[in-house]
Formats: structure tokens, C-alpha cells, sequence
């Protein structure tokens, strides 16, 4: 079994067509001091944009904090996260 330590999450956002919105995004990471390792961006039908960010190393709980967060953001349609 893998060590909960190196176990990668991946969060999925959705957001409005906001030019800042992957900047608000990201600095959920940048504030805890956390570099993702994959970090996807693309612009989807109805001026949608869709970010995944793959991270390891932090415990789940932290990244439904995270998630939790973002869904708090007005700009943010959904925001959640899986193993």
C-alpha cells in the first residue's frame, strides 16, 4: 500500500470566465507554501474554465479545507477533490 505521505489528490475546479479566477485558485497552494505537481487549465463551452490540480503530501482533510474554500469563492462554480 502506497504511504499516505506521497499519495497524490487531485482537485477539480470549475469557474466563470474571470481572468483572475486561476490566480484565486492557485493561491490557496502559494498560501500554504504547496507546489502542485500538475497543474491543468483550459476554457470549456459557456465561457467555463476548468482547472485540475494534482498535488501530494498533504492529508485529506487539509484538501477538503481547501475545497471547501474555493466553493466560497463567488467566481468559483464547484470545487472537489479525489484520491
Amino acid at each position: 500500500m502506497s504511504s499516505p505521505v506521497w499519495q497524490v489528490f487531485t482537485l477539480r475546479v470549475s469557474a466563470e470566465a474571470d481572468p483572475g479566477a486561476l490566480a484565486r485558485i492557485l493561491e490557496r497552494f502559494t498560501n500554504l507554501n504547496l507546489k502542485p505537481r500538475r497543474v491543468v487549465a483550459e476554457w470549456g463551452i459557456n465561457d467555463t474554465l476548468h482547472v485540475q490540480v494534482d498535488i501530494a503530501g498533504l492529508p485529506a482533510e487539509r484538501m477538503s479545507l481547501i475545497a471547501a474554500k474555493l466553493n466560497q469563492v463567488p467566481s468559483i462554480l464547484r470545487a472537489y477533490w479525489h484520491r
